[in-house]
């Protein structure tokens, strides 16, 4: 029986960059900046991939796990702010 070998699924981190030949009307207009969102979603791809290299995760999930990470941390900060 041949094996299969896992199928490499990468992380969406590349942004798209604008286009160069750009409308000097459009630069008139300020872009409004998105705001910048910390998530663990990269490392909990990584630390997955280590595990289980042939499993992949869905979105919904990972913003499950997500939220998960940050009530972990969000608890241990407040314990660490009780106990100091």
């Amino acid at each position: 029986v041949a094996e299969k070998a896992p199928a490499e699924k990468k992380p969406k981190a590349g942004k798209k960059l604008p286009k160069e030949g750009g409308s000097s009307a459009g630069d008139k207009k300020k872009k409004r900046s998105k705001k910048n969102v910390e998530t663990y979603k990269i490392y909990i791809f990584k630390v997955l991939k280590q595990v289980h290299p042939d499993i992949g995760i869905s979105s919904k999930a990972m913003g499950i796990m997500n939220s998960f990470i940050n009530d972990i941390f969000e608890k241990l900060a407040q314990e660490s702010s009780r106990l100091a």
